[in-house]
Formats: C-alpha cells, structure tokens, sequence
C-alpha cells in the first residue's frame, strides 16, 4: 500500500488507474528523472472541464447523503459560486498542469481555507463536549 496515500490504494492498483486515465486522455504523463516515480502526471484539458459536472456531483451528495461538514464545505463552495467559480478553478487548474497563465484568483486557496475553517469548527465541537 502507498504509505502517504489516505485512501490506503495498493500500487499496483494506482498504477493500473494512472494508466486507465492517461490511456483515455483525462491525463498526461511525463518523464521526470528527477522525480521518484521518473514520472509526473497532469490533469488534461478534457478532464479540466469535467470540473462544472463534479460541482454537480458534490451538491448532489450534499443533498442525498449525510456527509460530515468537513468534508461538505467544499463542495457547498462550489456550488454556492456556480459557473464564475467553476470557471476560476479551470484557470487555475490549467496554469498547474497546463503552463497556462496564473490567474489572479486562487481556488485553492479558498477551498483550503474553508475546509480548515470546517476543521477547526470540528475541534471547538469535540473540545467543547469534553468539558
């Protein structure tokens, strides 16, 4: 199993999956001596633009699931910003792995920063039940 990965995915599994993606065009991949695995692998634009579908997809499971909140928020954000979010995250996703220009705004970071907002709700919660 990969050490580092939360999913605990065999390698042989990940490996089998890259090939899959990289085979269908939802990535790329290229060589990096350098690199531990002598390789990198980067969303394509066909996979960028999957993004307004898996906005769908999280409102839906927000809806018709029971999801924690931490790991909602983001897809809340995303859906609460729509189009003129989703668009923002396909710029930014294609200055990463497509060498495109860095845009002025960074989802990332909004995404990062609601998610630890979330977490440190979370931490007040359980902390405030121990006493």
């Amino acid at each position: 199993m990969l050490e580092q990965s939360e999913e605990g995915i065999a390698s042989n599994i990940l490996a089998d999956r890259l090939k899959r993606l990289t085979a269908s065009g939802l990535l790329s991949r290229r060589q990096d001596p350098n690199h531990r695995q002598k390789g990198i692998y980067s969303l394509t634009e066909v996979s960028i633009q999957l993004v307004p579908l898996l906005a769908h997809m999280g409102a839906w499971g927000r809806r018709h699931t029971r999801p924690s909140e931490e790991l909602s928020v983001r897809a809340e954000l995303l859906e609460k910003g729509g189009p003129p979010l989703w668009d923002a995250f396909m710029d930014e996703l294609r200055h990463l792995h497509l060498n495109a220009p860095r845009p002025a705004r960074s989802v990332f970071q909004e995404l990062q920063a609601t998610y630890e907002k979330a977490m440190a709700r979370k931490a007040r919660r359980a902390r405030d039940q121990e006493r």
